[in-house]
């Protein structure tokens, strides 16, 4: 029978605790669907960039060549206007063009301050095309003076001008209109990767949920749909549905097997005891066929415990009261010495009757294995103790233990330990029953050697 420490009011040592694998290891994973949703939108990611170096590449040089040709024949027909008019003439002329074209043309001066022309790549290369059209002298700057424009400034017959253009001229190439198309289209294929995601995600979502229900045993849920559109996710839900049929008969027939061997064999069982009571005139040897004849009916109880349904009805569970009434049959016996330490307000998310099952196999495995070597008694300590998520229950006895090497195989159903079994009579489900019980209540159940002697058995359960 388990065991965790040798002294009953000890707390469980850390080490115990912390090792116990209370939960599998969960390893860092995300689900299909964001799985799916982030392919999509990395692929949609590069295709924009891609498109959006293409458009770079096709629209800067034409747009440059476009704008610095608008904006040097705007200078050289300004200038032409300039030069063939007379002195009346050009001062309205000059005037025509600042109120009509929002063009300005004032003398450009030796002491002027300007900065060039050339924040972006754009520019730069409509500079470089409007100093090709017009000359090397040409001068493109972003302020005179401190005002900000577009300035180009000429010469006429050996006088100097800037001429001044509303900057709006060169649209740049992204603008808030830009901005806005660019950020709603984003926004429109992100949702129609996450439609897509979606679609694609619902059935394996809905086989996962089927497989978790048939694997919890309720094989009454409505089965998967047999005339989905998609061929291959149609005969996944085909085979499905025939192997949660097939299943569910083999339950059914699992399920009348058990009631079968519990009627036919429990009938002839209590009648070959009557029997044996009245006709036995030797009362011990009728003592002894009466006492095999109990030891069957509780093998058979095993058998039928361990081949019993997979369910289980979770709810607040007192720990207390569980093993108080599981003890108390127990504290009748003859050489039994049971002691308890468990917090009243002590709950558990569990099921009552399979936690109770549990402790009722492992106090009648200490009943038979856990005799002391020296005074042949049986002392079981009981002890609880909760942490954040998890109550721990520990139950040990001083008994002779069993080899290292055998721990392992002693949950194995039919399996029991070589050493102080000279009285065993079971047949070997004890523990197997108590570490399936604690597995279909979401639990862990370990056994341990306990120091000086004996065995120790450490339960986990959720907390409530």
């Amino acid at each position: 029978m388990p065991s965790i420490d040798s002294s009953l009011t000890s707390p469980i040592p850390l080490e115990v605790l912390t090792s116990t694998p209370t939960s599998p290891k969960r390893r860092f994973g995300v689900s299909l669907f964001w799985r799916t949703l982030f392919l999509l939108a990395a692929l949609l990611l590069g295709s924009t960039f891609t498109w959006y170096q293409t458009f770079r590449a096709l629209e800067y040089e034409p747009r440059a060549i476009q704008t610095a040709q608008q904006i040097a024949s705007l200078v050289n027909l300004t200038r032409a206007a300039l030069v063939y008019s007379d002195a009346i003439a050009r001062v309205s002329l000059i005037k025509t063009l600042a109120e009509q074209e929002k063009v300005r043309i004032v003398p450009r001066e030796p002491t002027d301050k300007f900065e060039l022309y050339g924040k972006s790549q754009l520019d730069e290369r409509i500079t470089a095309e409007l100093i090709n059209r017009l000359g090397s002298g040409t001068v493109v700057a972003s302020s005179v003076n401190g005002e900000q424009g577009l300035w180009v400034g000429f010469t006429i017959e050996g006088d100097s001008y800037w001429l001044l253009m509303d900057p709006s001229r060169l649209r740049p190439l992204w603008g808030a209109a830009w901005m806005i198309w660019l950020l709603a289209a984003g926004a429109l294929s992100l949702m129609g990767a996450a439609i897509i995601a979606g679609l694609i995600n619902a059935p394996l979502k809905q086989l996962s949920l089927a497989t978790s229900r048939v694997r919890e045993g309720n094989f009454d849920a409505p089965p998967l749909d047999e005339h989905t559109v998609t061929k291959e996710i149609r005969e996944v839900n085909i085979g499905f549905n025939r192997m949660a049929e097939q299943l569910a008969k083999v339950e059914q027939d699992r399920t009348e097997m058990l009631a079968g061997i519990s009627h036919d064999l429990r009938t002839p069982l209590a009648r070959l005891r009557l029997e044996t009571e009245l006709s036995i005139p030797d009362a011990d040897a009728r003592e002894l066929m009466v006492a095999d004849i109990a030891q069957i009916d509780v093998i058979i109880n095993k058998f039928l415990d361990y081949a019993r349904p997979d369910h289980v009805s979770l709810s607040l569970t007192s720990v207390a009261e569980v093993i108080e009434s599981c003890a108390f049959p127990f504290r009748s016996a003859a050489g039994m010495d049971i002691r308890v330490e468990v917090p009243h307000s002590l709950q558990v998310m569990a099921d009552e009757v399979e936690l109770g099952r549990v402790i009722s196999n492992l106090l009648e495995n200490a009943r038979r294995y856990g005799k002391s070597p020296t005074t042949g008694l049986t002392r079981v300590n009981i002890t609880a103790q909760a942490t954040a998520q998890h109550v721990h229950i520990r139950l040990r006895d001083f008994g002779p233990g069993v080899r290292p090497d055998q721990l392992g195989g002693l949950t194995k159903p039919f399996v029991r330990g070589d050493e102080a079994r000279t009285e065993a009579k079971g047949a070997g489900l004890g523990l197997a029953i108590a570490e399936k019980a604690m597995n279909r209540m979401g639990g862990t159940f370990t056994l341990s050697n306990a120091q000086p002697s004996g065995l120790a058995a450490l339960l986990t359960l959720p907390v409530a």
